[in-house]
């Protein structure tokens, strides 16, 4: 299958004047803890979304390779499609204007190697990259994903929290992200040397939009409450068991997830730190069945692919990621070993589910940046 640039290069043959790369992202280990205002550990990814074209006075004009429809929004209203992935569009055109940004038009095409609804942040990376092309000005990493996260709150309607966004403007090749969510703050945590990032596609398709997403936000917020919190960042489990009876049940295991999972990426990033691999498959181990568990996150696909990943040879640890319901998994796995992991991986999967699934072998990439043309 091509690749997002070369289909790009087939449907502008002479190059675009501009044109910008945003990757996805595969969160390593911190699920929901983000809008909990808590800690997460994510990864950009090779996986990216390319968005390339020229200037064009007065409006935004986006045709995508991937996605039917072409994709007209006014610069000066942010009025445009209120469905399809063209919501997507006028929504950060929208936070643009809100956010006082000088707006450029741009006539251009969107490619992508990011497989939608699989968890690994395309409608981020979509967010970012429209926000590249049509800022005068390039806009600094924290404020452009602030941004396209308003986008996607406001006007998409999914209580997304800052990571994707932020991962897809921010990352540092090479480097996991350590993200204190509470003050937005980032500390690049080098991946060891030789561990390759291995992500596995179920191909159970989720749209948060329609899905459990915003109710687990609720759930989460009612356990805040319960504890006479702002966030579930200030809640510890000594606290949590002892509001435990003024809250429903669901909400208190949403509750000792998100406290957990806290603990648990802080523990990550120092496992990182220490190359201690071990360490990492233990705490990965405990994120997914935690995910599973006491978040419910999880389907009958994934628990099957998670376990076939555990039992590989040179699988160091092996989660689902990103916001649940199917998706992907994210496997670490020693250097030079992902080709061959991944193929045990899809064939044992394949015999269990039928599913054929697909699988990327991925570097830790850097954020969003202008890329050649032509």
């Amino acid at each position: 299958m091509a690749t997002a640039t070369e289909r790009l290069a087939e449907a502008l043959p002479g190059g675009g004047e501009l044109a910008w790369r945003a990757p996805g992202r595969a969160n390593l280990i911190g699920e929901h803890t983000d809008y909990n205002d808590g800690f997460v550990l994510p990864v950009a990814l090779d996986l990216a979304t390319y968005i390339a074209g020229s200037r064009h006075p007065g409006s935004l004009r986006l045709r995508s390779l991937d996605q039917a429809g072409e994709v007209v929004v006014d610069l000066t209203t942010g009025q445009g499609p209120d469905s399809g992935w063209g919501r997507y569009v006028a929504g950060v055109v929208k936070a643009m204007l809100d956010d006082g940004v000088e707006l450029a038009g741009f006539d251009g095409i969107v490619a992508s190697d990011i497989p939608i609804g699989s968890g690994l942040s395309s409608s981020a990376a979509l967010e970012v990259a429209v926000a590249s092309a049509i800022a005068i000005h390039p806009l600094e990493p924290l404020r452009q994903a602030l941004i396209c996260r308003r986008a996607e709150n406001i006007y998409v309607g999914v209580q997304t929290g800052i990571m994707d966004q932020l991962a897809s403007a921010a990352a540092k090749k090479d480097h996991a992200l350590l993200i204190d969510c509470r003050d937005n703050t980032i500390d690049p945590v080098p991946m060891p040397s030789g561990l390759e990032i291995l992500v596995v596609d179920s191909g159970a398709s989720r749209d948060l939009g329609s899905s459990a997403y915003n109710e687990r936000r609720k759930e989460c917020e009612l356990a805040a409450e319960a504890m006479g919190l702002g966030s579930l960042r200030d809640a510890d489990l000594e606290r949590l068991e002892s509001a435990r009876r003024d809250m429903p049940d669901g909400a208190y295991r949403r509750a000792r997830h998100i406290v957990t999972e806290n603990q648990r990426v802080l523990e990550a990033a120092d496992a990182l730190r220490r190359s201690d691999l071990e360490a990492l498959g233990s705490l990965f181990e405990r994120s997914y069945r935690s995910y599973a568990d006491d978040f419910e996150a999880s389907t009958p696909e994934i628990e099957t692919l998670v376990s076939v990943a555990a039992a590989t040879d040179g699988v160091v640890a092996a989660r689902l990621t990103g916001g649940g319901w199917g998706g992907c998994t994210v496997n670490l796995v020693r250097g030079h070993q992902g080709g061959r992991a991944a193929t045990g991986i899809a064939e044992r999967y394949e015999a269990a589910t039928g599913i054929t699934a697909r699988w990327w072998i991925s570097s830790a990439s850097g954020g969003v940046r202008p890329v050649a043309t032509g």
